[in-house]
């Protein structure tokens, strides 16, 4: 309702400036363009949202995506109503770190961090 509200009042303030511009003030000529750009940027919010919204829904819907419950003691929030499933990283076959052990360590350390999305790097016991 507000963004129905929002494109009648930047037409209306549109016009008027053309009627303005129409009347012999050039500076309304700007503003009559300028009006209309408000109007289709709230029409462009508001189709993004409505389209967020149905892919959020779609998502929580599909038994593909399960909802975690949400850890032991935290409070029930819109964050944590829905949580989407974590991927986790594949090595590619044939991966080798070279036998470079800064490399290895780096690379359980990445690891690691994959394996726990909700900890801290300085949780990293190593």
């Amino acid at each position: 309702m507000l963004a129905v509200g929002l494109v009648g009042g930047f037409l209306a303030l549109g016009w008027w400036q053309i009627s303005r511009a129409a009347g012999g003030n050039t500076l309304s000529w700007a503003y009559a363009f300028e009006w209309p750009v408000f109007a289709a940027f709230v029409v462009f919010i508001w189709v993004r949202e409505v389209r967020l919204t149905v892919r959020d829904k779609t998502l929580r819907d599909s038994p593909a995506a399960p909802v975690s419950p949400a850890p032991a003691g935290a409070p029930a929030t819109a964050a944590t109503a829905f949580r989407r499933p974590v991927r986790t990283a594949r090595r590619p076959i044939g991966y080798e770190d070279g036998g470079d052990p800064e490399l290895a360590a780096y690379n359980h350390y990445l690891a690691w961090l994959n394996e726990h999305p909700d900890a801290r790097p300085a949780d990293y016991p190593g």
